[in-house]
């Protein structure tokens, strides 16, 4: 394997993403159920929240639709926003957000 090549899982490589990201831009911060301490279902975000802080890694209540609200508002105003959906059967129910609003 090549010295400059790294083997990582989807997850691995998805929250070091994120951690460049957040790095790299104030304004980008997460949002999602269960994704600060618990570090979410598939533990993705793991120990963001330790390195960022509660208040760029923020717990959401259940709703798809109402998280991608925020996220959407959020963007809107100048915000980086990263909303986790824990499974992708729920996207779907933040499209109303995204297309009709």
């Amino acid at each position: 394997m090549d010295a400059m090549l790294r083997e990582l899982s989807y997850s691995q490589a998805i929250q070091e993403a994120m951690a460049i990201a957040m790095d790299m831009d104030e304004r980008v911060f997460l949002m999602g159920e269960d994704i600060g301490v618990y570090g979410g279902a598939f533990q993705v975000t793991g120990d963001l929240v330790d390195r960022y802080g509660a208040d760029r890694v923020r717990d959401t209540p259940i709703s798809e639709l109402g998280g991608a609200g925020v996220a959407v508002g959020a963007a809107v105003t100048g915000m980086r926003p990263i909303f986790e959906f824990q499974f992708s059967d729920f996207a779907t129910l933040a499209m109303y957000q995204i297309v009709n609003q």
